[in-house]
């Protein structure tokens, strides 16, 4: 018996019969190459080998983005459309085209319980960090720190000083927060219940999530709106079981009852899913967004970006990367040129020294850390959501976008190569977070986009190129400031992750 679909789904084979998603992604990203390079359009089209060579395609966007602010609204503008056009929504043996969204019929009625937290703690901020909170001038130093290291971008230890400087920006007790993934590990729901905000919390009907976002919910002074098809109070016995939303399957349903909030609402779009749900999920939170936006005007965004990705960076970054691989010991040249050449090139890559000048005459480099082993699904999913928050922006939406550092959260630990780059990354200058430390930071910059007029998530803030909004504050982990393409030396960095772990010395 063939199982019934349910949700977002891509569509179907028609000769397989099951749901596929290489074509499906190499349809969206030639759309996106649409009256800006046919050429590239027709190519990616007709690829065989997707999975191999979705790198130099999505490079390949990014250049054009770059030469021109309008290219760059273009693109995300076609690839959004496209996208849209490519999911079907599933239920009840029925099939929908998303533009039919919220006239499929409803399955119930979304309801909330109210919990507030017991705490009444002044409100703080600190980073935790090698087994300290840092706070103050000891913070202050740190971010100067990181910022010397080429572990963060000046733009990110800017925001972060202006947090210290404004901690009144901290009581978020006027805000309404929709978090999408609020139990994610690298998500910022334990800062937010530090910092009084209200908290529209969406994830999955599972129980032991539910009882950690609430045990967080009450360790702090926020308030928890925890959404349920089920009519219950703050005092029924275990609750936790029966609360939770599925972002891909209560769709309609989580858009209907997020439009009848009467606040205006700053919508989170953090949850995370592996392998093509990652790209099913992007598009559910995507029709969340643009569906609130439309109704609610008002409404604020916020993303966070992966480091192993693909950005426009600033010209001195291109800079600073040559003169690392310029400046390399002897050693280090002869072992890595060795390895090079018995690898055939494939080791050990010379960071790109390209820029690209764009029309308001800046000259911009490229930042490709694209992870091969992570897929095209992965960089599909994370581009739909960049490709909003340009979009967005530009049609006047405060949207908070920026790049967090590799995290050893445990999706991305799980996966074992991954695991023993980052215990190997600082045989290249790049560091690993760990999560309380990310999340602290992250919150903050969030925090700091919500409440700096002179933030680029500002629409009325001017930006040189819409791609400086995604790039200003980045904190890359010194990803960007590698001297040799990032995944060209991924191998490396695992074998020396794995020596660290196993060996005595």
């Amino acid at each position: 018996m063939t199982q019934l679909l349910d949700g977002i789904q891509f569509p179907i084979h028609p000769e397989r019969l099951k749901p596929t998603s290489s074509q499906v992604g190499k349809d969206i990203i030639a759309a996106a190459f649409a009256n800006i390079d046919q050429r590239c359009a027709t190519q990616v089209s007709q690829e065989k080998k997707w999975r191999k060579h979705y790198p130099y395609y999505f490079k390949e966007l990014l250049k054009h983005a770059i030469q021109h602010d309008e290219h760059a609204i273009k693109i995300a503008e076609q690839g959004l459309e496209k996208a849209q056009q490519s999911f079907y929504f599933h239920r009840d043996a029925k099939q929908y085209p998303l533009e039919q969204l919220m006239q499929i019929p409803r399955t119930g009625t979304l309801q909330h319980i109210k919990i507030t937290g017991d705490q009444q703690q002044k409100i703080d901020w600190y980073v935790p960090y090698q087994g300290q909170q840092l706070r103050g001038k000891a913070l202050t130093q740190q971010l100067e720190q990181w910022q010397a290291q080429g572990i963060i971008e000046a733009g990110h230890a800017q925001a972060l000083q202006w947090v210290i400087d404004h901690p009144e920006c901290l009581d978020l007790s006027q805000r309404y927060i929709v978090l999408m993934g609020a139990g994610s590990e690298a998500g910022p729901l334990s800062w937010l219940c530090k910092w009084k905000a209200n908290v529209i919390a969406l994830d999955l009907a599972n129980e032991k999530v539910w009882q950690r976002i609430i045990a967080t919910v009450k360790a702090g002074n926020a308030t928890l709106y925890a959404p349920s098809f089920t009519a219950l109070t703050a005092q029924d016995p275990d609750i936790a079981q029966h609360l939770g939303v599925n972002l891909l399957t209560d769709t309609p349903e989580i858009i209907q009852y997020l439009q009848q909030q009467p606040h205006r609402l700053d919508l989170a779009a953090i949850a995370y899913l592996d392998g093509e749900k990652h790209v099913r999920l992007s598009i559910a939170m995507d029709q969340i967004v643009q569906q609130l936006c439309q109704v609610k005007p008002d409404s604020s965004l916020m993303y966070m970006c992966t480091p192993t990705d693909i950005y426009a960076i600033a010209e001195d970054i291109i800079d600073a990367t040559q003169q690392k691989y310029l400046q390399r010991s002897r050693i280090e040249k002869l072992l890595c040129n060795n390895l090079s050449r018995l690898s055939f090139k494939k080791l050990f890559k010379q960071n790109s020294n390209q820029l690209i000048t764009a029309n308001n005459g800046k000259r911009y480099g490229i930042a490709d850390c694209l992870v091969i082993e992570q897929g095209p699904n992965y960089a599909l999913a994370k581009r739909i959501q960049q490709w909003r928050a340009i979009v967005a922006r530009q049609q006047g939406h405060l949207v908070s976008i920026n790049i967090a550092p590799s995290t050893t959260t445990h999706s991305v630990t799980k996966n074992p190569l991954l695991k023993a780059a980052f215990r190997g990354a600082a045989l290249f200058d790049v560091e690993a977070f760990s999560p309380d430390t990310t999340n602290a930071l992250m919150a903050a910059l969030w925090v700091h986009d919500l409440s700096n007029p002179q933030s680029s998530a500002n629409p009325k803030h001017n930006l040189a190129h819409p791609l400086e909004l995604i790039s200003d504050n980045a904190n890359h982990g010194g990803l960007w400031r590698v001297a040799y393409l990032a995944r060209s030396a991924l191998s490396a960095a695992a074998v020396y992750g794995l020596a660290r772990e196993k060996l005595p010395f």
